[in-house]
């Protein structure tokens, strides 16, 4: 049985964060807000990561003229 991914549930919200969000988000429901802040989140997580790798010596051998050869191809 698939696994769902979306259920309904009960919580307590600030609105007024909701609202500042929806203003950022250019959201106009909860859900929609909710969904999107949280997709910000990840990428967020995401875009930490990929700074973490490019500033980590040699992970990416750009100083390496035989990888760099073919990367303007």
């Amino acid at each position: 049985m698939a696994m769902e991914t979306r259920r309904k549930t009960s919580f307590q919200v600030d609105f007024e964060k909701v609202d500042s969000a929806k203003q950022i988000l250019g959201t106009k429901s909860l859900t929609d807000t909710v969904d999107a802040a949280l997709d910000e989140v990840i990428k967020l997580q995401q875009r930490r990561q990929l700074v973490e790798l490019l500033f980590t010596p040699g992970t990416l051998q750009l100083d390496d003229p035989v990888v760099m050869a073919g990367a303007w191809r």
